[in-house]
């Protein structure tokens, strides 16, 4: 196995899929109360004010960001611009088994994205590793008969997953490129993510005068359901499970970490059983033996 596949990196790596699953979950419940690309400018602009008081030193007028200014904006687009404002589209628009399929395909762009732009050619090892781990996810979506995946018709918001997932896959690979990035910047992991929080904030905030101004979306409701999301969002999904993804991809690599985003669609569906009071079943335990098979093979 990987050296750096230890049972502290696997933690590492397992804790953003679960908090991104319960992103997914308290998206779906508050789509009712908040636009889409308006929840997602509430969710970084809060997100800005508890980075900022830990890495303002940043913001220094000889803080390298300045110079590196269009990285920093390239990975604020791809992440907090692009993938999360798309994905809240898609609950949107689209049926959570359907954003859930899409949103797997995640180890198929990272490798596709490593060959294509950073000359990193995938094992077969790798490969059978991400066909594996993919199809835990699709016999999780299916409830265990695969046949029920013909059944899937994709719709419009689809597309946004599909572009969120593309999205995400590119921003991985370029956490790989430290050599981009000052040293020092490098070091805070809350100055490194401040940085991209404040340029995605930019480009949200641009999506969201879209929104109202193109669109005709319903008003927000303010209340303490929203309140209490907006908390878990921002501390949990937004600051924690970034600095642990970024972590984690310093620490094996975009492929292998990416087999971890497969975990999500699982730990969402078992949040929506206790939640429904639905026990798991026989295929949810054959789910997640075929991902911990796929991740092991594509360590090695």
């Amino acid at each position: 196995m990987n050296a750096a596949l230890t049972p502290t990196n696997i933690v590492v790596m397992s804790l953003p899929a679960l908090l991104w699953a319960g992103n997914a979950v308290v998206g779906r419940m508050v789509a009712p109360l908040v636009p889409p690309l308006t929840l997602n400018m509430l969710r970084w602009a809060l997100s800005l004010l508890v980075l900022l008081p830990m890495a303002s030193w940043v913001l220094r007028r000889d803080s390298s960001i300045w110079t590196r200014w269009r990285r920093y904006a390239l990975l604020g687009l791809l992440s907090v611009g692009l993938y999360n404002s798309m994905q809240y589209l898609a609950l949107h628009t689209s049926t959570p088994i359907n954003v859930t399929l899409v949103g797997s395909s995640m180890p198929i762009f990272t490798v596709a994205v490593g060959a294509l732009f950073f000359k990193h050619h995938p094992t077969r090892k790798q490969l059978v590793g991400a066909a594996l781990s993919t199809l835990g996810v699709l016999l999780v979506l299916s409830h265990g008969d695969l046949r029920r995946l013909a059944e899937v018709r994709f719709v419009p918001g689809d597309l946004y997953m599909l572009l969120a997932t593309a999205a995400f896959a590119l921003y991985s690979w370029m956490l790989t490129r430290t050599d981009q990035d000052d040293p020092a910047l490098r070091k805070d992991w809350a100055a490194f993510l401040l940085v991209q929080v404040m340029a995605g904030s930019v480009w949200s905030l641009l999506l969201t005068v879209g929104e109202w101004t193109l669109g005709s979306p319903a008003p927000i409701q303010w209340g303490w359901p929203l309140a209490m999301a907006l908390v878990f969002i921002v501390l949990g999904p937004s600051v924690l499970a970034y600095r642990l993804w970024g972590l984690g991809v310093q620490r094996v690599g975009p492929n292998i970490a990416s087999l971890f985003i497969n975990l999500t669609p699982v730990f969402a569906a078992l949040m929506s059983a206790a939640f429904l009071g639905e026990l798991p079943r026989l295929h949810h335990a054959l789910a997640f033996l075929l991902m911990a098979s796929g991740i092991l093979i594509a360590s090695r």
